[in-house]
Parts: C-alpha cells; sequence; structure tokens
C-alpha cells in the first residue's frame, strides 16, 4: 500500500506557542540531515541517545557525547535539538516554560514498566526545580491499544514493579495472550506525580495501522525509526 502524503513532522498546538520553543514528531519522510536544511536550527546541535529500554536520565550539556546509553534526556541549555528513535514506542516531550527546561522521553513497554516517565519528572525535579503541575507533555505516534499484543511475561513484569494492570486487557482469541495500552499507562504514571491532565496532549495515531509510521511490528528488521525532537533557541 502506498503511503499517503504526510508532512515532514507533527506538532502540538500547546506547545508551539512557546516561542522559544522547537519541537516535532517525525513522520517516514523526516531525516537527520532534514534538520540542518532549517535555517532557524542551523546552529542546534543534535542529541541522541543509544536507547536500551530501560529508565536511565541523562542531563545534557554542551559536552554530552551520543553514545551514552539511556532512554531519557534533559537539559536547560539551549542550541540542543534532544532526539528520540521510535517505531512503535511512544515518544514523550516535555516542557517547563517557565524554567526554560526540556525533556525528550523513548517509552516502550519494558521502559513503562521501570517507570521511566516518573524517572524524568523526578530528575527535572532535582536538577533544575521544575515543579510537575508547570510541565507540558506531549505524546507522539506510537501503536494504539488495539494492535498492541503482548504475551503474560509482560503483564508480570509490572505486576512484579507494583504498577497498575488495568492497562492490559485479555486477547478475545488466544489464551495468554494481552493488549495493553501503552499510552494509557504512561499518563497514569504522569498523573500520580502531580501532572496536570489538561496539559498532557496525546497524538493519538497508531504507528501499526498508518503506514506514513514505521512499524516494528508491522514491518520487522526492515521498519526504520522516525525521530521526535525538542530544542530550545535561547
Amino acid at each position: 500500500m502506498k503511503p499517503p502524503v504526510s508532512p515532514p513532522f507533527l506538532t502540538v498546538s500547546q506547545l508551539e506557542k512557546i516561542t522559544f520553543l522547537s519541537h516535532g514528531f517525525g513522520t517516514f519522510i523526516w531525516k537527520i540531515q532534514d534538520f540542518k536544511k532549517r535555517p532557524e536550527w542551523e546552529n542546534f546541535r543534535l542529541i541522541f541517545l543509544r536507547q536500551i529500554h530501560s529508565n536511565v536520565v541523562h542531563p545534557v550539556v554542551e559536552s554530552f557525547k551520543n553514545d551514552c546509553q539511556g532512554d531519557a534526556m534533559i537539559t536547560d541549555r539551549p542550541h540542543l535539538l534532544l532526539i528520540i528513535k521510535t517505531a512503535d514506542c511512544l515518544p514523550v516531550l516535555m516542557a517547563d516554560e517557565g524554567k526554560r527546561v526540556i525533556a525528550a522521553v523513548h517509552c516502550g513497554w519494558k521502559g513503562t514498566s521501570k517507570s521511566v516517565v516518573q524517572h524524568v519528572v523526578k530528575a527535572l525535579k532535582r536538577y533544575y526545580g521544575c515543579s510537575p503541575p508547570s510541565l507540558f507533555v506531549a505524546m507522539g505516534p506510537h501503536i494504539g491499544k488495539e494492535c498492541y499484543e503482548v504475551g503474560g511475561e509482560v503483564m508480570k513484569s509490572f505486576e512484579e514493579a507494583g504498577l497498575s494492570l488495568d492497562f492490559f486487557h485479555p486477547h478475545p482469541q488466544q489464551k495468554g495472550k494481552y493488549f495493553f495500552d501503552l499510552k494509557k499507562a504512561n499518563v497514569s504514571q504522569l498523573l500520580s506525580l502531580g501532572i496536570k491532565k489538561e496539559n498532557i496532549f496525546p497524538l493519538d495515531f497508531c504507528s501499526h495501522c498508518r503506514p506514513d509510521f514505521p512499524s516494528y511490528r508491522r514491518d520487522g528488521k526492515e521498519a526504520g525509526r522516525v525521530l521526535s525532537f525538542i530544542g530550545m533557541s535561547f
């Protein structure tokens, strides 16, 4: 099936209102080399992680090395674009307008079972004094709850971590299989730390259903990755 015509990346209107902020959730046509083609980001440094499905959070400064392992980045420095790669996992971008602080997070089921978004919120408070009610959170395209089929070991990992199992629903035809609501699980973790519901802005596009987004579940190793990013101009 031929992919539909797509914009290079999607944005959330609430974050667009923050004048010093740049952000986006890439579609399949947005590539690494495209960042430098934008005059407004000509002097920005591109920041990546070696993503490992963890809850490791890295504060980023100008000397940060892109071979660090982890799944979340936070910074108060301008002219850095924090970039997360996904292909079904949930990309999460955060911003504190008053403190001028940002974060980018990679949330798969493993990272979610390790409460990666909660680790980020706590790190934002510890390093920069951010208050959870002041944070804006944008969530990008990811595999939807109707498509994200997982085994019992996934649910067990949440149970062992003391997390709610409300986000798992038994598969109607396959015993021992479940459908998992990745977005709802992360929203719940954010709300429990004091993030305001009205400050969470999801883009509800299913990467598995939409051919303009890569899907590891659909395409396997040939899926590729989309790039989600956030940065500050000053």
